[in-house]
């Protein structure tokens, strides 16, 4: 292996992996891996030319099946966490919600939690709510469209 060119495909194919690493895109690694492809070519030794063919055509193709995949996981809606969860789900009020007096207080699953109406509207005990926004460590709150409790 007098030719240069298997050095040349190895260490693009090291630094494109160890790149990928720290990334964590997948954007690079289709190239690391025509990298490899093309090095493995010039150890059978096939001519520069179609080693290039190689690094293009396995790039390109790993590249396209990787971004569909990537769009299917990424056109799933994100998981919320921490408080954000609760934004649009479905409760009732257990304590009377008035006004911006803090005294309201409303079930979201398990959960008790003071609440404010949206509207500053009065919501008694029982009726069906919508989370509409959190304001600090208060919901605020909706009547629910249809009044059926939520749990």
């Amino acid at each position: 292996m007098e030719n240069p060119w298997f050095w040349v495909w190895v260490m693009l194919a090291a630094i494109l992996l160890i790149a990928e690493i720290f990334t964590v895109t997948f954007f690079l690694l289709p190239f690391a891996i025509g990298a490899a492809a093309a090095a493995v070519l010039e150890y059978l030794g096939v001519s520069v030319g179609w080693q290039w063919i190689a690094f293009i055509v396995v790039s390109a193709s790993l590249l396209v099946i990787l971004r569909r995949y990537g769009d299917r996981i990424t056109h799933e809606p994100p998981v919320r966490t921490g408080v954000d969860r609760l934004l649009g789900k479905r409760g009732v009020v257990i304590e009377q919600v008035t006004s911006h007096t803090s005294e309201g207080r409303v079930r979201i699953e398990r959960e008790e939690w003071r609440a404010d109406s949206v509207d500053g509207s009065m919501l008694p005990v029982g009726t069906a709510v919508t989370v509409e926004r959190i304001d600090g460590t208060h919901l605020v709150v909706r009547a629910a469209e249809d009044e059926s409790p939520a749990q």
